[in-house]
């Protein structure tokens, strides 16, 4: 889910921007679909009897009650579609843990816990998978041992200090620590090794030979700080200092020594939040303000070799070889720090054992009645190749398949009819343009690799169980899912070069994909379930949700990222310097909407150019599906008794074409903590609500739809932002 401002990434950089995400067997969806097999398989699902059967009736009455349950209908849609949609769905959802914020998409993750939990209760899996009834057992005993562990409230464990003890030392506690035996950097770079990032924020390349590349770090426990709310009156800085608080208690530090302890980590956040001031939080920014390599910066590059000594078992990457496509780190922010690190090294030291202390104590779970939640949580995502070959097996529909191989079709029409049409494509740039539309291709469920999902689910054998305690237990799993994590990169040497990345291997997600180097659309399986798609639904609103999401992944592959990708997945410009002009104005366009949009939770403006391509997305993705929708109702022009009743919802009152945006916006109903605005703010992705609002009052089927007159808050401009 990345994306690039208008600043331009160098080569190796544009990695960011190879994979986009909407927070199976690798089959090639290239083929025509007439207006009669459509009929036909209408007729297989309906019957043929002329009538909607009543097990459908039955659900769409449940379901329509479900989406009149999210909606506020006493405010006006022309005036705040968002809450019109949306106003109540976090007062009637279900009450479960949440380690950040939730929305009606991502909630798709509770479903996919359950199963889970499903698989974990059985007795075994030898009728479905016996070839790894081992790594299956394994995982029951870790996620048993999870429910009997004392989680909440959290406590002083042994285990978690003598790992902080290894890899820097508390000095809050230990009163031998010494300054001159600690090195920032190498206790970050142990800390990732559990998945927590410390100082360092890493992530992984998508492209072979997947090695990491870095961003900005974050500051705080929960809400992360920032220049803006350091003040000690802020949410920001009490919930932090309260966290810090509690956490020393816990172990047992005097009382008169905690208030200095904070004081001095603060003092450190406020030093290194001058240098993010200076950078505008950009780590584009950050990289212009030196003009030399950390390679050509000796001192520093034998420092941060330690990282990958620690961190990458001492496989190395060359920064100054663009050929390796892995971005260095960031020299001026990491001067700063080490220069910063000298005044202040015993409160990082400090800062980064409770930041360690706080992630494996999951402070996240707020009551122990959440506590299944947590551990199911848990092993799916250390262990999601292993539970992913059993929903596949089980879940997994080719019912489903046929009916998502038709919307794409019409989705790809829609495309193509908006790429003939775009009066500002020179015949060059549109030719190249609708070259690329005709080699996307399209993976439904997963990409499949069953050798390397059999070498990863066999890597479960290589982990320790430790009976009865839950902690040794807890570090060897985070370790394992952080080892797991970069896997590739890891043993990238014997593996080919055309593998891909391995979250494209994991159909158990609620995710769909584009991916630049493959120009390739991936529709996760565990993303075909309500709110995302339902094959008793009515058109209306398949096309406003699944439809809508296909038409943004499409549009990717012509936003400001893929115009430097072409219809092979190479790194190339294709495109000529007058259809770039007018490409670029109708970007900017989306950049200065969206920029006006002011988050009153935490005082910041929605950043447009960071969001540019995924508004873009946005918007072609809802046109695309719109135009679909239509298409595939004159299709089916051959079943009028169908098209008189299929359309609607239940008790409703909604046309049809209401009905596809109240869709749409539906997916992105979201409940939203002050934590949660500050890790997005820095997102590629707006904010939930945002992104919604954004979307309608950039399109002009929408205000027809719901009749909004010129100058309302919802169809405030007859000129909109439109690029596909």
């Amino acid at each position: 889910m990345f994306t690039l401002s208008e600043h331009r990434w160098s080569l190796s950089l544009l990695l960011l921007a190879l994979i986009h995400v909407i927070r199976l067997d690798g089959t090639k969806l290239r083929f025509n679909i007439s207006d009669n097999e459509v009929n036909k398989n209408e007729e297989e699902f309906y019957g043929k009897a002329n009538a909607i059967p009543d097990e459908i009736i039955d659900f769409r009455n449940k379901y329509a009650a479900k989406m009149l349950s999210y909606m506020n209908r006493s405010i006006d849609p022309c005036e705040d579609f968002y809450e019109y949609a949306c106003g109540n769905w976090k007062n009637v959802i279900d009450d479960r843990e949440a380690p950040s914020k939730r929305n009606n998409l991502i909630d798709i993750r509770y479903k996919l816990m359950d199963i889970v939990e499903h698989f974990l209760l059985q007795s075994s899996i030898d009728q479905l998978a016996p070839e790894y009834s081992k790594e299956f057992f394994l995982a029951q005993k870790f996620y048993n041992n999870c429910l009997n562990a004392k989680i909440h409230p959290p406590h002083k464990s042994e285990e978690y200090l003598k790992a902080l003890e290894a890899m820097g030392g508390f000095p809050a506690i230990d009163p031998e620590w010494r300054a001159e035996n600690f090195n920032w950097l190498n206790m970050s770079a142990h800390m990732s090794n559990y998945g927590i990032k410390g100082l360092i924020n890493e992530a992984l390349s998508t492209e072979y030979p997947f090695g990491p590349f870095f961003k900005l770090p974050t500051l705080g426990l929960d809400i992360e700080m920032h220049y803006d709310n350091m003040q000690n009156t802020s949410n920001a800085y009490l919930t932090n200092e309260k966290l810090m608080i509690d956490l020393l208690r816990i172990h047992g530090v005097e009382e008169e020594r905690i208030d200095q302890i904070i004081i001095d980590i603060f003092k450190f956040f406020e030093a290194i939040l001058k240098v993010f001031e200076q950078i505008n939080e950009n780590v584009l920014q950050c990289h212009t303000f030196v003009n030399i390599s950390l390679a050509e910066d000796t001192e520093f590059y034998a420092q941060w070799r330690n990282y990958y000594k620690i961190a990458w078992m001492g496989k190395e990457f060359n920064f100054s070889d663009e050929g390796t496509h892995e971005p260095m780190p960031c020299l001026f922010f990491y001067k700063n720090l080490n220069n910063i690190s000298k005044e202040h090294s015993e409160a990082i030291a400090n800062y980064l054992s409770l930041k360690f202390l706080y992630r494996l104590n999951a402070f996240e779970l707020t009551d122990a009645k959440y506590q299944r939640d947590y551990c199911k949580r848990q092993i799916m995502h250390t262990f999601p190749f292993l539970f992913d070959q059993l929903y596949m097996k089980t879940y997994f529909d080719e019912g489903v398949r046929k009916d998502v191989k038709e919307m794409v079709k019409i989705i790809r029409d829609s495309l193509r009819s908006i790429l003939r049409g775009a009066d500002w494509l020179d015949e060059e740039t549109r030719k190249e343009a609708l070259r690329k539309e005709s080699s996307i291709v399209v993976h439904v469920g997963r990409s499949e690799d069953a050798e390397l999902i059999n070498r990863l689910i066999r890597e479960m054998r290589n982990l320790t169980f430790v009976e009865d305690n839950y902690e040794a237990n807890n570090l060897n799993l985070r370790k394992f899912k952080a080892f797991m994590k970069r896997y590739n990169g890891l043993h990238a040497e014997d593996l080919s070069n055309t593998t891909r990345p391995l979250d494209i291997l994991i159909g158990m997600q609620p995710n769909a994909f584009y991916y630049n180097l493959e120009n390739a659309v991936y529709v996760m399986g565990g993303i075909l379930q309500p709110p995302i798609y339902h094959r008793a639904w009515p058109d209306s609103v398949k096309f406003g949700t699944l439809g809508y999401l296909l038409g943004h992944e499409f549009t990717h592959g012509f936003d400001t990222s893929g115009l430097n990708y072409d219809s092979d997945g190479n790194n190339r410009y294709w495109w000529s310097n007058v259809s770039f002009k007018s490409f670029n104005d109708r970007s900017n366009c989306y950049a200065e909407h969206y920029q006006k949009y002011m988050i009153p939770e935490i005082n910041r403006f929605i950043n447009g150019n960071l969001t540019k391509d995924e508004n873009i997305a946005d918007s072609g993705g809802l046109r695309e599906a719109f135009m679909a929708y239509h298409r595939r109702t004159k299709m089916k022009a051959g079943l009028s008794w169908l098209l008189k009743k299929d359309e609607q919802m239940p008790g409703m009152n909604l046309s049809s074409d209401q009905l596809f945006f109240l869709s749409f916006a539906q997916l992105w109903c979201s409940s939203y903590e002050e934590a949660d605005y500050w890790k997005e703010f820095l997102n590629d992705h707006p904010i939930d609500k945002y992104r919604t609002l954004g979307a309608v009052t950039n399109n002009y089927d929408f205000a027809q739809a719901y009749n909004c007159p010129l100058g309302s808050k919802m169809n405030p401009t007859a000129d909109k932002c439109k690029m596909w």
